[in-house]
């Protein structure tokens, strides 16, 4: 009696604190005077209903203050602004800088740049962009080129953890933002265009553990397909279309990165995300359907598990 007593109590405390960040997030989404995931929502809008700058004044900006990343090359996404403080990420070498907003002239809270392989330079593609940092539980989430994922403190910037997600000694990067869900921190992997197999995983926000992994084809279980997966459209593919839409073992190398943005439900609990192209470039040794490249996939995040996916370009 008391080993199941115990076994409820802690269970009771895991669960606030699994679903802590998934609420924080759920509610500061709605607040326009802050920014706090990368698609400004878990619907990924980026749409504010702030309403101070309009077409017709736009006109009359003018710069007033800047700020140098310190990398020169592409930047994409946009930085997070968390109650007072604004996050921004650069491009490789993938520093990230907190700002102060109430203070004037915005002055440099901290600043953080990983440690990183510089041979994932040369198998980047394209361009050795950055698309953006999540919050979480007073954590900043962050990828690195070299195919890192890490945790920060938001207050100082202090590495938390890391863990290893891909390796560029395989054509595999890291590019894309990410978006944390509940307690788990949901990452991809670029590189579809250097012969990876794409997938993306999740990490626990606390421990930096790897929780679920779930690739973009192959057999049915590396895809992580539901026993009710596309159940609804069977026409859409179900079973074994991981491996018979290719030819042989081309599926091993049959890229379908996940580099994009993601989104979220939390009324059906599903996240949202597509798979990028088919490797190699050259269609001849690969003919067919070649899935799940080039689809859209909705997977249970607590368990990786693919609902369904809709191949948008065989």
């Amino acid at each position: 009696m008391k080993r199941s007593i115990c076994a409820v109590a802690i269970l009771a405390l895991w669960v606030p604190l699994a679903m802590s960040a998934n609420q924080e997030l759920l509610k500061t989404q709605t607040d326009d005077n802050q920014w706090v995931l990368p698609g400004k929502n878990y619907s990924a809008t980026r749409y504010s209903t702030l309403a101070q700058i309009t077409p017709a004044n736009v006109k009359n900006l003018r710069q007033v203050w800047s700020f140098s990343t310190g990398a020169l090359r592409g930047h994409e996404g946009q930085p997070l602004v968390v109650g007072s403080t604004m996050y921004v990420h650069s491009a490789y070498p993938n520093h990230v800088y907190s700002l102060d907003l109430a203070k004037e002239g915005w002055p440099m809270k901290w600043k953080y740049t990983p440690v990183q392989d510089d041979r994932a330079v040369p198998v980047a593609c394209c361009d050795l962009v950055h698309r953006g940092v999540n919050y979480a539980q007073g954590k900043i989430l962050m990828t690195t080129l070299d195919g890192q994922v890490i945790a920060l403190d938001a207050n100082s910037g202090k590495e938390l953890w890391k863990a290893k997600n891909a390796d560029p000694l395989k054509g595999e990067t890291m590019t894309m933002a990410g978006l944390v869900v509940k307690d788990k921190f949901i990452v991809g992997v670029s590189g579809g265009e250097f012969g990876i197999r794409g997938w993306v995983s999740a990490y626990d926000l606390n421990s930096g553990k790897q929780v679920w992994k779930a690739y973009s084809m192959g057999p049915d279980e590396d895809i992580k397909l539901a026993p009710d997966f596309n159940q609804a459209n069977p026409h859409y593919g179900r079973f074994g279309e991981g491996t018979k839409t290719w030819p042989g073992e081309r599926w091993r190398n049959g890229g379908g990165s996940t580099w994009g943005w993601y989104a979220y439900d939390p009324d059906l609990n599903l996240l949202y995300y597509s798979t990028g192209n088919p490797g190699t470039w050259n269609p001849t040794p690969r003919q067919g359907d070649n899935k799940w490249s080039v689809s859209i996939f909705a997977r249970d995040p607590d368990t990786g598990m693919a609902k369904w996916a809709y191949q948008m370009t065989p």
